[in-house]
């Protein structure tokens, strides 16, 4: 089992930056592709970018290319969702996801562990 959890969300103004850490409990993190989905209020959850264990990206929305990166370090199970160029419409909840052992994807049943998620709230 993974536990996860997120941590560094708050409030900002727009054209602020804040950055996303999920913490995961167990060492098989890092054999994970691990995903960061957004959820705003009365919207479906949202994939917005995943990592595989050897780095690659895979982005969802285009609106977050060139603003959202994400990376890891596997040394400490760690996951990053670096948020720049912030925009009202990226106002949610944040949560990452890890998926099971070599899957992966673009869809929230894509991923088996979840964290409890992380407010973010972009003012104009």
């Amino acid at each position: 089992q993974v536990q996860l959890v997120e941590t560094g969300g708050g409030s900002v103004q727009a054209g602020g930056s804040l950055r996303l850490s999920c913490a995961a409990s167990a060492r098989i993190f890092s054999l994970l592709t691990v995903g960061w989905f957004r959820q705003a209020p009365g919207k479906e959850r949202e994939f917005v970018v995943a990592i595989t264990w050897s780095g690659g990206i895979t982005y969802g929305a285009d609106s977050v290319k060139g603003r959202f990166t994400m990376s890891r370090d596997n040394a400490k199970n760690t996951a990053y969702l670096q948020m720049n160029s912030l925009k009202p419409e990226d106002t949610a909840v944040y949560y990452c996801a890890t998926a099971p052992f070599q899957g992966g994807g673009v869809h929230s049943s894509d991923y088996n562990y979840w964290g409890q998620g992380t407010q973010v709230t972009v003012s104009s």
